[in-house]
């Protein structure tokens, strides 16, 4: 059977793997265990086709050893313990590397088989996920194991693949491959740093060229953009990559960076997700910029409310108003530091009893039971306000709220200040 491309030039050094300079380089990590002929117990987590299984084919063979492989998708216990039962092969006399893609589908019961055989060195483990591990992968297994993060593969590096997969192609159809200006560039950045995806779109746009009478195959932008179609920067609303490019989409806004909150939006909308991006900029009308800009929450409501009844691509316009808006905007958390550290306070059990003068007192029997007696009601002084106790006894003297140092906030200030002075008249 005649094999992928990307099969035909899977690296066979970590010299040869393109990125994970991070890992692989040299005196890195990865490198340093390939000299060394040793194979720890590791999780590889990233996203696909960046060189997972490729970097344990290699390690597997650096350690002359026999490399077992299972996908989590289909594996259950009898075919883990069933790779242990064959170690006794001669095969199997130097140990096994058992690679287990896509860990995090198998349960808590499948995942603690293999601890045992971890544990006496029958088997040294490289699982490999596109899911956080921390959140999928039993602690076990983790507390045994050292993760090492594969991240997406720059243009730069998968552009250098590309090039090595067109001389194995020429060399295997006898052909000259003509690439118009800028296609590799093209197909490099349109598959969202998965190298095997980029490798594998090169090969059918260069199959679906079609030969000419002089042996080339001609490849145009239009070709690699029909057999591309769309960019497929890695997004998974589910994943890790959702909840990390809503992460940078909030604390750009936080920061004050309109260029990078527009590039995030962009990333969220492209892929097609509108909700997440309305929720993350109310919340941040209220969480970063607070009672600097009071108002900012109701502008803010109208834009998100405009971009849901105009749907996509329309939508884009005024939730970029709104992004833009609030980036531009001075910044206060005072609100959120305040509510959190009242409700730290109320799981803490940090309260008491309401005061008696601000009990409900709109009920016969009330005032035998002394409710709401010396309630001061503040439209009865000067200034509308009044000295006199709301917290608890326990924590009367609890300060919650910080005013900001703002223009909106330093005003309430002034204005708290002199309201304060004027009771003490």
């Amino acid at each position: 059977m005649n094999s992928p491309l990307a099969d035909k030039i899977r690296p066979e050094s970590l010299e040869e793997v393109v990125g994970q300079r991070h890992i692989l380089g040299e005196g890195k990590l990865l490198s340093k265990v390939a000299a060394s002929g040793g194979t720890p117990n590791m999780i590889f987590y990233g996203p696909p086709g960046v060189g997972k299984t490729t970097v344990a084919r290699i390690l597997a063979k650096k350690a002359n050893k026999k490399l077992c492989k299972l996908n989590g998708t289909t594996a259950s216990t009898s075919d883990i313990k069933s790779i242990i039962d064959n170690l006794n092969t001669f095969e199997g006399i130097n140990g096994a590397l058992l690679y287990l893609d896509e860990i995090q589908y198998l349960n808590k019961k499948q995942q603690q088989t293999l601890l045992e055989f971890m544990e006496d060195g029958r088997i040294s483990l490289i699982a490999s996920t596109t899911e956080n591990p921390y959140f999928y992968i039993y602690s076990a297994i983790l507390s045994r194991s050292t993760v090492m993060e594969f991240k997406a593969v720059e243009p730069e590096e998968i552009e250098k693949a590309l090039v090595k997969a067109k001389g194995v192609l020429e060399e295997e159809y006898g052909v000259n491959v003509i690439d118009e200006e800028g296609v590799l560039e093209y197909i490099s950045h349109a598959c969202g740093g998965d190298v095997r995806k980029s490798i594998n779109s090169f090969e059918m746009c260069a199959l679906s060229a079609g030969v000419t009478e002089r042996k080339e195959v001609r490849l145009s932008i239009e070709d690699a953009k029909t057999v591309s179609q769309r960019n497929s920067a890695r997004y998974d609303r589910d994943g890790d990559a959702h909840y990390d490019i809503l992460s940078a989409f909030q604390k750009s806004i936080r920061g004050s960076d309109e260029n990078a909150a527009l590039h995030y939006l962009a990333r969220l909308l492209t892929a097609g997700d509108l909700i997440s991006p309305c929720r993350r900029i109310l919340v941040t009308a209220s969480e970063d910029i607070g009672l600097a800009y009071p108002n900012a929450i109701a502008v803010v409501k109208a834009c998100v409310d405009s971009a849901m009844q105009l749907g996509l691509p329309e939508a884009r316009i005024p939730l970029a108003e709104a992004v833009i808006f609030l980036c531009t905007l001075p910044k206060s958390n005072s609100a959120i530091c305040a509510i959190d550290e009242a409700m730290a306070d109320i799981e803490k059990g940090e309260y008491s009893d309401v005061p008696q003068n601000l009990k409900d007192a709109h009920y016969g029997g009330a005032e035998k039971l002394g409710r709401g007696l010396e309630y001061k009601y503040p439209h009865n002084y000067p200034g509308n306000y009044v000295k006199q106790q709301y917290l608890p006894d326990r924590i009367k003297d609890k300060k919650y709220y910080r005013f900001g140092d703002n223009k909106t906030e330093r005003a309430a200030y002034e204005y708290r200040k002199k309201l304060l002075e004027g009771s003490e008249k």
